[in-house]
């Protein structure tokens, strides 16, 4: 489910509120970047409120750098206006533009920018860069992660696994031992026999010619297969 889907109206207005009141503190009534009046635009994890035309710049940055968001326009998420009270264009900029020499000439802003947070050109080398932390996954993505063990199979596949063992177990327990069977033998083996009468006469068409009894035959004395049919287990039916 969408973060924001879970976010109320009532919810929602008391985010506009807090980030309007954000916006009236005195370091933050100045874009972030361009030091344009009243921005109305805010990048969610750099903590920063910027101006529209900065703002365009930003997106084009990518979201692993920048992601953008409407003062007014879009919904926030709580931990992205806390992060938004905690750090503010006063505390960013004391990290992006730890170096940034006196009186730099902001006229490419564009180039400013991709410098700023692309390159890291100006950035402390010492200080912490403010890091927005997402919340906590909803309870429904934790029961998700709770269901995989951890070889990485659901729990639920488990337990059918399990089944499934106990069954083949019962079925080697009801099951009788399989017949054993006589190697049947091959029809030129059968012909070279049936060649040499007992007696040691002659023989007409696989008879003594003495007796005219049959010969030896090999195959005759094979346990047929029956059918086997083994009883289900009484749990059967519980099988998913």
């Amino acid at each position: 489910m969408n973060d924001k889907a879970s976010v109320s109206k009532e919810l929602n207005a008391k985010h506009a509120k807090i980030l309007e009141g954000l916006l009236k503190l005195p370091e933050n009534r100045e874009c972030a970047d361009c030091q344009s009046k009243a921005p109305r635009w805010a990048s969610v994890n750099l903590g920063i409120f910027i101006c529209m035309r900065c703002s365009g710049i930003h997106r084009g940055l990518g979201v692993h750098i920048s992601q953008v968001r409407s003062i007014t326009l879009d919904t926030w998420l709580p931990e992205q206006v806390a992060f938004m009270q905690s750090v503010g264009n006063a505390k960013a900029n004391d990290f992006w533009e730890a170096e940034l020499p006196p009186n730099y000439d902001r006229g490419d802003i564009e180039r400013l920018i991709r410098s700023k947070y692309v390159d890291r050109r100006w950035a402390s080398k010492t200080g912490v860069k403010p890091i927005l932390i997402p919340a906590e996954r909803n309870s429904r993505s934790n029961e998700f992660e709770d269901c995989i063990s951890s070889k990485g199979t659901p729990k639920r596949a488990n337990r059918l696994s399990l089944d499934e063992a106990s069954f083949n177990r019962h079925i080697e327990k009801i099951a009788p031992p399989p017949a054993l069977r006589m190697r049947t033998a091959s029809c030129d083996m059968i012909d070279l026999l049936c060649s040499f009468p007992s007696d040691g006469g002659p023989r007409e068409n696989g008879l003594h010619a003495s007796t005219k009894q049959p010969g030896l035959m090999l195959g005759h004395n094979r346990v047929p297969k029956e059918p086997h049919f083994s009883t289900l287990p009484s749990n059967w039916a519980t099988f998913e």
